[in-house]
């Protein structure tokens, strides 16, 4: 049996292909239009996992989306019917997003695709949960979701048995961990939902001066790590910012603005909420532990793509072991409703490895061979020369150096955020220009 899990219009869409429950591909939009977090219906993608698998649209037997627009619909409308009138504008853009897309994904599949056969829908944190435990290598487990938003939920945890997993509990929107995070993203002077990572980089910088701010004023966590916020600091439900003038207040002054010069208060803020987040995670990890006694955890959501709270969840030694979906954010949920649909929906087996995992290393995307990159090469009439295997490392490491970036290209691309040998950019770690030269000169951010 062949299914197509979909990840679509929010963020990062992306598409899977499995066969009989094995991952043949997958890849996100954003690797084939160069638009980074590319949102848009992943017809590049679907292409790609098609073509991997040598079969055709007519091959495949069901397509999987990872969520459940109706009540993403539903979320919206009961959001502005709690704060209106406030947020009109706000509310008009996101209703113009479901109706004109989202809320017709059946209809906009089986129109890109030319698709007739059946379509099937998971909930986004069951997507999350699935991506995080079925193709993990544990045969039970406990699993964790953490993210902004899906339909409703924000977190979640739960059980994953043999071809189950159980959602046990949640915390639902507007309380977001992950919307907390970005709000400080945003705050920072930094792009949502896509410069979190700065600010986690920006923490070892700064120290904890606004932790209990941030504690006494907009979030409340109890001992088992659910938490409410304070919604007046915010803006994500009615605006299109996520903080307001009363976060400006409490930080004394307003966001800083994009590419301005970084100060030792962004430094600061991101190392506040960054050990809260790593404390609160701990926590939740702490409860789920107590409630499930589970010895190993699996993790997805955006906020499971936080490595430094992640190695302290790890060295905490909670859990025996703990596996995280490569691609936590919603990337990773195609994989997820396609592994749900088939272990969950159709109660097909599933056979555990202790040893390892069925996310073959995350090398799930295209591969070129050196003769089609070379006829390549030769038709756009590029310079270049070619090396044998054993030559590689030594004109490797006279590149590097040299103080010159290497762009190492081998085997099939990663799936996910992360650079792991496959598509990386390499240089002397050495080198104080090295940094800047990376930053300014090919990844185009703030140094």
């Amino acid at each position: 049996m062949y299914i197509i899990g979909i990840s679509a219009f929010y963020h990062d869409s992306a598409a899977c292909l499995i066969k009989d429950g094995e991952i043949i591909a997958a890849a996100q939009e954003e690797r084939f239009t160069r638009k980074k977090h590319d949102n848009s219906f992943p017809s590049n993608a679907i292409k790609f996992c098609l073509k991997q698998g040598k079969i055709k649209i007519s091959d495949i037997d069901y397509v999987s989306y990872y969520e459940k627009p109706i009540l993403k619909f539903n979320r919206i409308i009961s959001t502005y019917i709690a704060f209106a009138p406030i947020g009109v504008v706000s509310f008009n853009k996101a209703l113009r997003n479901q109706l004109g897309s989202r809320l017709h994904i059946k209809k906009i599949i089986r129109n890109k695709l030319n698709y007739d056969s059946k379509i099937i829908f998971s909930k986004h944190h069951e997507s999350h949960a699935a991506s995080a435990f079925f193709p993990s290598p544990f045969s039970e487990a406990a699993f964790i979701t953490m993210d902004g938003v899906g339909e409703w939920s924000t977190t979640s945890f739960g059980i994953g048995k043999n071809n189950k997993i159980e959602l046990l509990a949640d915390i639902q929107f507007p309380h977001s961990l992950g919307f907390l995070y970005s709000a400080f993203t945003y705050y920072t002077g930094f792009r949502v939902n896509s410069g979190e990572y700065k600010v986690m980089g920006l923490a070892p910088y700064g120290e904890p001066k606004y932790k209990e701010l941030i504690y006494e004023n907009l979030i409340d966590v109890k001992k088992d790590g659910s938490f409410r916020m304070d919604m007046d600091y915010f803006n994500y439900c009615t605006g299109s910012t996520m903080t307001n003038s009363r976060f400006d207040i409490l930080f004394g002054g307003p966001p800083r603005k994009p590419e301005s010069e970084l100060t030792q208060k962004e430094m600061d803020l991101a190392r506040s909420i960054q050990e809260v987040t790593e404390e609160i995670v701990l926590k939740i990890a702490k409860h789920v532990k107590k409630e499930t006694g589970m010895k190993y955890l699996c993790l997805a959501g955006g906020v499971a793509l936080n490595c430094v709270s992640n190695g302290k969840l790890l060295r905490s030694g909670l859990f025996d072991d703990i596996w995280i979906q490569p691609a936590a954010g919603d990337a990773g949920s195609a994989i997820g409703s396609a592994m749900f649909t088939w272990h969950q929906y159709f109660n097909n087996q599933r056979k555990a490895n202790n040893k390892s995992d069925k996310m073959q290393g995350a090398y799930l995307g295209p591969e070129f061979e050196n003769d089609s990159i070379e006829l390549f090469l030769k038709k756009n009439d590029y310079v270049y020369d070619t090396l044998k295997d054993d030559e590689l490392p030594e004109k490797i490491s006279d590149l590097i150096a040299e103080e010159k970036v290497v762009g190492w290209f081998q085997g099939r691309m990663e799936f996910g955020p992360r650079a792991l040998g496959s598509r990386t950019i390499i240089g002397d770690a050495r080198s104080p220009k090295m940094q800047r030269k990376i930053n300014l000169k090919i990844k185009f951010r703030e140094s």
